[in-house]
């Protein structure tokens, strides 16, 4: 994983998978949750007006911007090492990675 390229592990029923939020990524995210713009996009998540598909789709664009070509269905039905929590972490620290200057993504 390289912080510096905005990675974030997710383990997926006990393999590692990296995460990346990249354009392609956050526009799919934005679409997929009717998002205004990027920064309305970011503001969701930072208010804590989000819910559980919400954070589905963070974590499916964050796969997928890495390469990782999963469906909502399957990540629905795998084991996420840590649950919710982990996943929810995750998803603020993918978000804070895109959006970091490269020497503050530590």
């Amino acid at each position: 994983m390289n912080p510096y390229r905005g990675d974030v592990a997710l383990v997926l029923d006990g393999k590692a998978h990296k995460m990346r939020l990249t354009l392609g990524a956050l526009a799919e995210l934005e679409t997929a949750l009717g998002a205004d713009s990027l920064l309305a996009l970011v503001e969701r998540f930072e208010n804590g007006a989000f819910g559980s598909d919400d954070l589905i789709a963070l974590l499916l664009a964050g796969l997928r911007g890495a390469g990782l070509l999963i469906d909502r269905e399957t990540l629905l039905n795998s084991e996420i090492e840590g649950g919710v929590m982990v996943a929810a972490k995750a998803g603020a620290l993918l978000l804070k990675r895109a959006f970091s200057v490269a020497d503050e993504a530590v």
